[in-house]
């Protein structure tokens, strides 16, 4: 019995220590595979942990960018606040500009209103000046009137009363004349033409220097420097009477030499 036994414990052994190998086998490939998942968890660790500071070092860049775009916003924020400030400045700038517009074209047209009531006023005025001094200066030729029907009233046979009246009428005229600053254009012969108050009718010969009067054949007149007529005169071409006389001489016996060759023509 106890040689059975031990002999069937030695079959057990000696099946335990056969069955050892596989066991070994399995161990050293159990802890091959072990250490290959613990090599993959390891890979897999790191390319976690490599994601991770991937994903970090995006946020934080994303981050950065975020905060200079929040920059550049509240840049452009406060640059639009100062345009909007300057806009409405310019606004109430323009409104008053606008306001003084008007207000100016305001006063033109008032001065312009007033300019032309003065010019109106003016002329009115201007008017009543002169049919004033046109009545004033009526009045006083029909004194000088009165007094020429009163000569011609008077006894005709007294002609030397006759003449003395018209001398006193026409006394009282020039009166007349001098109250109205009209002056009397009566140039000495021999005194220089003067074109603005001087016509010449004619050229003759004068003792006078040539270009010069001659004689005046109708005076002018002039107001306040102003001609109202000019005064008509002859001009001296020289030479006197003496050479007039000559050239009259000349002049008739040219004329009796013509009578003769028309004489001697109708003798022929």
């Amino acid at each position: 019995m106890s040689e059975d036994g031990d002999q069937a414990t030695g079959e057990v052994e000696d099946s335990t220590d056969a069955a050892d190998p596989e066991r070994e086998a399995e161990h050293v490939d159990g802890t091959e595979a072990d250490g290959s998942n613990a090599e993959d968890a390891g890979d897999d660790a790191a390319a976690d942990g490599d994601e991770s500071a991937g994903r970090g070092d995006l946020v934080e860049r994303v981050a950065d960018h975020d905060e200079a775009l929040a920059d550049d916003v509240a840049a452009l924020a406060d640059e639009r606040d100062e345009l909007a400030a300057r806009v409405e400045d310019l606004e109430a700038d323009l409104a008053e500009r606008e306001e003084e517009v008007e207000d100016l074209e305001s006063r033109l047209k008032r001065k312009q209103a007033d300019f032309q009531n003065y010019k109106k006023r003016r002329k009115r005025e201007e008017q009543k000046i002169r049919e004033r001094a046109t009545e004033d200066l009526v009045e006083r030729l029909l004194d000088v009137r009165d007094n020429l029907v009163r000569a011609l009233s008077d006894d005709h046979d007294d002609v030397e009363g006759l003449r003395e009246g018209v001398k006193m009428t026409l006394g009282e005229f020039d009166r007349v004349l001098d109250a109205e600053d009209v002056q009397e254009i009566d140039p000495e012969p021999g005194s220089e033409v003067d074109p603005s108050r001087h016509e010449v009718m004619m050229r003759v010969h004068s003792d006078q220097p040539e270009g010069t009067v001659a004689d005046v054949y109708q005076p002018g007149y002039e107001m306040a420097d102003q001609v109202l007529r000019a005064a008509k005169v002859t001009v001296s071409e020289g030479g006197g009477e003496e050479e007039a006389a000559g050239a009259t001489d000349h002049d008739a016996a040219d004329d009796d030499a013509a009578d003769g060759d028309d004489a001697a023509d109708q003798g022929d």
